[in-house]
C-alpha cells in the first residue's frame, strides 16, 4: 500500500529518516510538498526564491516524481491520502509554534479519513530535538553553557543512509492538485538546493574550517561557512555536517554554533511566546521609542545611512544579498536597540523579511540576546561601540569599503546619534526596570 512523504524543512534526499519509514512496507511512496499560503505571506522574497529553487532541484533528483500542491495542509494532505489510498503520512518533526499548530490540525483531519491515517514523525531539523536535553529535574535549560555540556553528552545519531533510490516513488502525473513551482524573480548570492549545500559544505571543510575559530568574527575575511540558509531549509542536515567535524579548534567552534541553533529552537519550543515577546518579561517595562521620529530612524538604519560605517556596511550587505555576517548582526542589533532605543521586534521583523536564512528561533532570540531580554542574554550594560567594533573586526576597513564605497567622502552622512550620549541614555532606561 502507498504512503505519503510530506517534505517541509527537509528539502533533500540524503540523510532523511522519514524516507526509510515511508518505504519500509515495500509499497510506493508519493513525495509531496504543500505551498501553504500562510508561509508565502510571511516569508521574504529571497526565502521564497530559495524554496522554489530547492523544490525544482528536488523534483529533478526524483525524475519529476515530486507533487507540489498549494493550500492549507490540513486540507491538501487528507485529500492526497484519499486519492492515493495512502496508509500513512511521514514527516520530519517540526517544533516551531507554527509547525506544531499546523501538525495538530493535519492530525485531526487525517483522523477523519477512512477510520484514521497516522501522521508519523521521524527525525527533525536538529542534531538534538527540542525537549531532549533537560536539567536533572526535567526542566529546560535557560543558559547556554550548561546546556552545551549536556547537549554534547546526550549526543546524536549518525547520518541516515538514504538517497533518491531509497523508495519506489509514485509518478504524480495521475494525482490531482499538482502545481508548477513558481520561478520567482530574485537572484540569490548563493545557489540553493541539496547539491549546492553539499558542495559548499565540502569546500568549507577542505579550505576554511581549520581557521574558523580565528576568522569567524571577521567580516572582512571569507571565514564562515555560509551554510545557514541550507540548514534553514534542510537541504543538508546538521548530522551530515557534524560527522565531518573532528577535534580541532575550528571544528569545535563550529559545533558550538550548531548547538546554539538547537538551544534557541528549544527555547522557542518551551516558551513559544518568546517569538515576539520578551522572554524576560521584566523588560516589558522598558521605555522604547515608537513615534514618528523613531520610525524615521528605523528607515535610516534599514538603508544603511546611520553614519556609522560598520553598521551601514552590514545593513547594505543585508539589503543587497539577503545575508549579513553574524558578528555584524550583533553590532547592528545593538545599535538599533541601545543607540536608537527602538523595539527589538522592529529589527527582527526587517531581518526576517530580508534574510535568506531567516529562522524564527535563531533570529528572534539572537535579537533578544542583543537587547538583553532573552535567555543567556548580553548584560544590559554591554553596549557595543560601533566604532570600536569596526576597528577590531574590520581593522583595514575592507568590509566597509566593499559595502560603503562613499565612506570618507562628502557623500557619506555624519553619525545620526552620539554613541556616548545614547549609551548613557540606554543605561538609564535599563536601570529604571531593574
Amino acid at each position: 500500500m502507498p504512503t505519503l512523504l510530506w517534505f517541509r524543512r527537509d528539502l533533500r534526499l540524503n540523510d532523511l529518516p522519514p524516507v526509510l519509514n515511508a518505504a519500509r512496507a515495500d509499497g510506493e511512496v508519493l513525495a509531496c510538498y504543500v505551498l501553504d499560503p500562510r508561509l508565502r505571506a510571511s516569508a521574504g522574497p529571497r526565502r521564497l526564491q530559495y524554496l522554489y529553487d530547492s523544490l525544482r532541484e528536488l523534483r529533478d533528483a526524483l525524475d519529476g516524481r515530486l507533487l507540489v500542491t498549494r493550500g492549507r495542509p490540513e486540507t491538501r494532505i487528507p485529500a492526497l491520502v484519499k486519492q492515493t489510498h495512502a496508509t500513512a503520512v511521514h514527516v520530519s518533526a517540526d517544533f516551531s509554534p507554527f509547525g506544531l499548530r499546523r501538525d495538530v490540525a493535519v492530525r485531526e483531519a487525517l483522523g477523519k479519513v477512512s477510520g484514521g491515517v497516522p501522521l508519523e514523525e521521524s527525525g527533525s531539523p536538529y542534531l538534538v530535538s527540542p525537549g531532549r536535553v533537560t536539567k536533572d529535574d526535567g526542566t529546560p535549560y535557560k543558559v547556554f553553557t550548561p546546556y552545551y555540556a549536556a547537549w554534547r553528552e546526550h549526543g546524536w545519531r549518525a547520518p541516515a543512509k538514504t538517497g533518491p533510490k531509497s523508495a519506489q516513488w509514485i509518478d504524480p502525473a495521475d494525482v490531482d492538485g499538482g502545481f508548477d513551482v513558481p520561478k520567482g524573480d530574485v537572484e540569490l548570492d548563493i545557489p540553493a538546493g541539496e547539491t549546492a549545500a553539499r558542495k559548499a559544505w565540502r569546500k568549507f571543510v577542505d579550505t576554511t574550517l581549520s581557521d574558523y575559530a580565528d576568522d569567524r568574527d571577521r567580516p572582512d575575511r571569507d571565514g564562515t561557512s555560509r551554510m545557514s540558509a541550507h540548514i534553514k531549509f534542510g537541504t543538508i542536515h546538521p548530522r551530515t555536517m557534524a560527522a565531518d567535524l573532528g577535534n580541532g579548534q575550528g571544528a569545535q567552534a563550529y559545533l558550538r554554533e550548531l548547538a546554539f541553533r538547537d538551544f534557541y529552537a528549544g527555547v522557542l519550543y518551551e516558551w513559544p511566546h518568546s517569538a515576539w515577546w520578551n522572554w524576560n518579561t521584566s523588560f516589558d517595562r522598558i521605555d522604547v521609542d515608537d513615534d514618528r521620529d523613531a520610525k524615521q530612524r528605523l528607515e535610516a538604519w534599514k538603508a544603511g545611512r546611520t553614519g556609522y560605517p560598520i553598521v551601514d556596511a552590514g545593513m547594505r550587505q543585508l539589503a543587497e544579498t539577503g545575508y549579513m555576517h553574524n558578528r555584524v548582526r550583533m553590532i547592528v542589533a545593538s545599535f538599533l536597540v541601545k543607540d536608537l532605543h527602538l523595539p527589538w521586534q522592529w529589527g527582527a521583523t526587517w531581518f526576517l523579511e530580508q534574510l535568506v536564512d531567516g529562522d524564527m528561533a535563531s533570529n528572534q532570540h539572537g535579537w533578544q540576546w542583543a537587547a538583553g531580554c532573552g535567555t543567556d542574554a548580553a548584560p544590559y550594560f554591554r553596549v557595543f561601540n560601533p566604532k570600536t567594533q569596526g576597528k577590531k573586526f574590520d581593522p583595514d576597513g575592507a568590509y566597509v569599503q566593499r559595502w560603503v564605497p562613499e565612506f570618507g567622502t562628502a557623500d557619506y552622512p555624519e553619525p545620526m546619534v552620539d554613541h556616548a550620549a545614547e549609551r548613557t541614555e540606554a543605561l538609564r532606561r535599563y536601570r529604571q526596570i531593574g
